[in-house]
């Protein structure tokens, strides 16, 4: 092919055919927003629109047809009150001790289903099926397994000797239940997500550990601890934030008002109680924000905690 035939080759296409393709790519591009409209539709509708209403709520007294402007009294109600703190302080103890006993233990089962060689899988399975099962349904099932009287751990503790208890018959023993409960079901989640790391852990690590005379137990200690601190760290974070927000298994063990004696009522049930019960929209709308600003306070401490860039 001679020089004249190259510089054919490559001329700059006729102002008709760019417009051609020009008008093909907006055409391309109004069919992938024809498609995503009923995505920002529903997402206009169920959560753009609700946030916002639930904020001009906020500043108004309202039992859904008459509303009177209040400013900034919701708000004051809501942080003078004794049951929303008491509610503050149950959201935190049941989140606090869900925490500190499901991660270790999942960490250490985990740790476990990694050294074994067969039946990986099998372990999986089985420690995972209580997250997929349903919270309430979970719930409604707890409630016997506690029962003070007909429950399966009062007779499996009575029948070894060891005290019974009084579980959620009694606000002392109440949220023990609920931790119970709550431990059962987030441990095949935590189990999985350090099983994912530990899997990820380089064996020539362990390999020159084992070379320069390392246990098991030291190995386990300075080279699998060490490197689980980003899955540490995420577990940590999200398991507040469920924590914080914990509002189906309460409501189904002790109703929006948390019995007995209000001992299990978290900051969600209080929502709930005060917006769909009480019909008081202006003072949930502001315990709802309240709320949000509380967990966004304590994750962004977290964050700065465990020292995990978003």
């Amino acid at each position: 092919m001679n020089k004249e035939n190259m510089k054919a080759d490559t001329t700059v296409l006729p102002s008709e055919d760019v417009t051609t393709i020009k008008q093909k790519k907006r055409k391309a591009t109004f069919t992938w927003y024809l498609f995503l409209l009923p995505s920002f539709i529903g997402i206009l509708l169920f959560m753009v629109y609700p946030i916002v209403e639930s904020f001009r709520l906020s500043f108004y007294q309202s039992n859904g047809t008459i509303e009177t402007f209040t400013g900034l009294s919701n708000f004051q109600l809501v942080l003078t009150s004794a049951t929303f703190w008491n509610t503050v302080w149950n959201t935190f103890f049941i989140a606090f001790f869900q925490i500190a006993l499901t991660i270790p233990l999942g960490f250490i089962f985990a740790s476990m289903i990694n050294s074994v060689r067969r039946g990986q899988n099998f372990f999986k399975v089985i420690y995972f099926l209580p997250n997929v099962t349903s919270i309430v349904a979970a719930a409604m099932i707890f409630q016997f397994v506690l029962h003070p009287e007909m429950g399966v751990v009062n007779y499996a503790l009575d029948a070894v000797g060891l005290p019974t208890s009084t579980w959620f018959s009694d606000p002392s023993t109440s949220k023990w239940g609920v931790i119970l409960l709550a431990v059962w079901h987030w441990i095949g989640f935590v189990i999985i997500i350090c099983l994912a790391n530990l899997q990820a852990i380089s064996p020539e690590m362990y390999e020159a550990a084992r070379i320069d005379g390392a246990s098991k137990i030291q190995q386990w200690l300075f080279i699998t601890i060490p490197n689980m601190s980003g899955t540490f760290a995420f577990l940590l974070i999200t398991g507040w934030i469920g924590g914080l927000q914990r509002f189906n298994e309460v409501y189904v063990l002790g109703g929006p008002n948390g019995s007995p004696a209000r001992s299990i009522q978290t900051m969600g049930a209080f929502i709930y109680e005060r917006g769909f019960t009480g019909f008081e929209f202006g003072i949930a709308s502001a315990a709802t924000y309240i709320m949000f600003i509380i967990i966004l306070i304590f994750t962004f401490i977290n964050l700065k905690v465990s020292k995990m860039n978003l």
